[in-house]
């Protein structure tokens, strides 16, 4: 399918609903609405098409945007490539579900997500805590050195609660999956998790969320999650 042809198809399955919850969420025009699995179909019949990737993500339309990383070939992205992909990720559904989700499926994942984790900006910063969440629960233990994750733990204790808002809450996303699912570090984890409490995210028109990681920690725990794998990474 061409470039104007998937623009018609995702704009003909736009839903008001959903559009107005894109927005509530960071959103802004333009931006047709349309729900996620409504997109799967649509993804079958252009996988792994870099070419159209690109196109559709430098619209800047949030929907043909995270259409572009459901059918990107993650195997031919460059770091360069992903530079660009964050540079226009303006808000945490474009940087930790699109950028860092398909970063999650390379063999530079880790290294890109280091330099976005000291880059010092939110979303850069969200995305690659993000991006460490979606390798621990889809990459085996052994990809991972512990030491070093359990340095990251040292440091998100230490910086959590005076980090911008987004990058809080993918901070404790880190914290949680690496309990849950990089076996290696779960006991630190689990001990940091407490350390931190409670953590506010502020949201913009929104009341505050409070996330309270040892709860969710021991949520799963309790129903049998821990050193839970998923196959795939991307829809």
């Amino acid at each position: 399918m061409d470039f104007e042809t998937v623009m018609e198809e995702l704009e003909a399955l736009g839903k008001e609903r959903t559009k107005k919850t894109y927005i509530s969420n960071g959103a802004y025009e333009p931006v047709f609405g349309v729900a996620t699995g409504a997109m799967k179909p649509l993804a079958k019949k252009n996988k792994s098409n870099q070419e159209l990737a690109e196109q559709l993500y430098a619209t800047g339309n949030y929907d043909a945007m995270y259409f572009a990383g459901m059918i990107a070939d993650p195997t031919i992205m460059t770091e360069a490539d992903f530079e660009r992909w964050i540079d226009k990720a303006y808000f945490y559904m474009l940087s930790d579900y699109v950028v860092a989700v398909t970063l999650a499926e390379t063999d530079i994942a880790q290294k890109v997500s280091d330099q976005w984790i000291e880059s010092g900006k939110e979303l850069r910063m969200s995305a690659g805590w993000s991006c460490y969440c979606w390798l621990f629960g889809n990459r085996p233990d052994d990809e991972f050195n512990s030491r070093k994750i359990s340095v990251l733990l040292d440091q998100i204790e230490k910086t959590i609660q005076d980090s911008p808002e987004r990058t809080k809450a993918s901070m404790c996303n880190f914290v949680y999956t690496a309990a849950i699912s990089f076996i290696p570090v779960h006991e630190k984890a689990v001990e940091i998790a407490k350390s931190i409490g409670t953590v506010e995210i502020k949201r913009d028109n929104k009341k505050s969320s409070i996330v309270d990681i040892s709860a969710n920690i021991q949520k799963d725990l309790d129903r049998g999650a821990l050193g839970f794998k998923r196959k795939y990474v991307r829809c």
